[in-house]
């Protein structure tokens, strides 16, 4: 029987002007034609596919690389699975002409890479799954053809420590938003506001310390799992992140959710205890303290000068200089400021004499302290030393 109908699948291809591919399966459901190709010890995309084909399954095989000619012409193509070979290669628009693709799993392959043209063409597609290969780069313009169109994409259980944060936040029809397993330090503020249709994110198992209190999240009901969840809600869920438990983090303690897969990395008292059983006073901050400043520093007019600032507290405190004309000093081709505080100025100047105030401020409290910069005219003989 099961060869009776083998044959019948057979036949209905044939009538349709192309044979099935060998060992494929071939189901002609007028005006619909999907070839299923699973487990069949495929190297490459067969050549003998009907070009009218609406949906084609090729999961499971061997294929390594996705070439042009393996899906040109075809214009009617709604869903394509590659999911579980060895692809770790997409030629250059690769999927150009399937115009109509709604949907494309290539997950559980070994592609390392997204560029630009990967994706080209593919200006209906609602769902991208990427999950279980070895990404760790993301080209910032891979989505351009569907950014309006994607309502789920999935790049969990990769290696991404950077993804292409503004063209997450140009994803204004995504609904679902797997990003979980992946080495994810920061998440920038304001990345998913316009995100109106967002009803998942998950982002468990990352590496993130802190998570900025974005407008999308206080706008809308936020729980943590979806079971029972009104259709109107945002499921979050960050479990797994080494979650640096102070002030900053109070906004996602306030929510009304439980989830007690979230835990506290740090501060030391509060390391490994659940989330949600940790009192709102214990989410505390401490403020910014000057603990070394420069003193007195001389330098030569048109020489560089260092002027140097350190602050403790928690969250660490970000370092400002304002200039001797009340300036707020920016990095640029004269001055440098660096992260752990330390001003360069490349080329000193007259209008470089005097206080420069150094301001460090967290998100408790501001310090504050000044530096004297005395500048020497390059006439006078000698270097001041005080």
């Amino acid at each position: 029987m099961e060869r009776l109908w083998f044959s019948v699948l057979l036949l209905a291809a044939a009538c349709r002007g192309q044979p099935c591919p060998k060992r494929c399966m071939c189901q002609s459901l007028s005006p619909s034609l999907a070839i299923l190709c699973s487990k069949t010890g495929l190297l490459f995309v067969p050549a003998a596919i009907d070009r009218r084909t609406v949906e084609l399954r090729l999961q499971e095989n061997f294929i390594t690389a996705v070439r042009k000619k393996d899906f040109a012409n075809m214009t009617g193509l709604l869903h394509l699975t590659l999911s579980r070979n060895t692809i770790s290669q997409i030629l250059p628009s690769a999927f150009s002409d399937l115009r109509r693709l709604r949907a494309l799993h290539l997950d559980s392959n070994r592609l390392t890479v997204i560029k630009d043209d990967h994706f080209k063409g593919l200006t209906n597609l609602r769902h991208l799954i990427l999950a279980n290969n070895q990404l760790h780069s993301i080209s910032p313009h891979a989505f351009d053809d569907f950014l309006s169109t994607l309502e789920d994409l999935d790049l969990s259980y990769n290696n991404l420590a950077e993804v292409p944060w503004e063209t997450i936040g140009r994803l204004t029809n995504v609904n679902t938003l797997n990003m979980d397993h992946n080495l994810i330090e920061n998440v920038p503020h304001g990345v998913f506001t316009n995100l109106h249709k967002l009803a998942r994110l998950d982002m468990t198992s990352n590496k993130l310390k802190k998570i900025p209190p974005d407008p999308l999240f206080l706008r809308i009901p936020v729980y943590a799992k979806s079971k029972g969840s009104p259709l109107s809600s945002l499921v979050l869920s960050f479990g797994g992140n080494p979650l640096h438990c102070n002030c900053e983090l109070l906004w996602l303690r306030r929510l009304t959710r439980e989830d007690d897969l979230e835990t506290c990395a740090s501060p030391p008292d509060l390391s490994a205890k659940y989330f949600w059983t940790i009192p709102e006073e214990e989410f505390i901050c401490d403020p910014p303290v000057l603990t070394r400043k420069s003193p007195l520093t001389v330098a030569m007019e048109g020489h560089p000068a260092s002027l140097k600032c350190k602050a403790n507290g928690d969250p660490e405190p970000e370092v400002h200089w304002i200039s001797p004309e009340g300036r707020l000093i920016s990095n640029g081709s004269r001055t440098l400021v660096f992260p752990n505080g330390s001003l360069e100025i490349n080329v000193t100047s007259l209008k470089d004499l005097g206080n420069f105030t150094c301001i460090a401020s967290n998100a408790a409290d501001t310090d504050c302290g000044t530096v004297w910069n005395h500048v020497q005219l390059n006439h006078v003989p000698g270097l001041l030393c005080l």
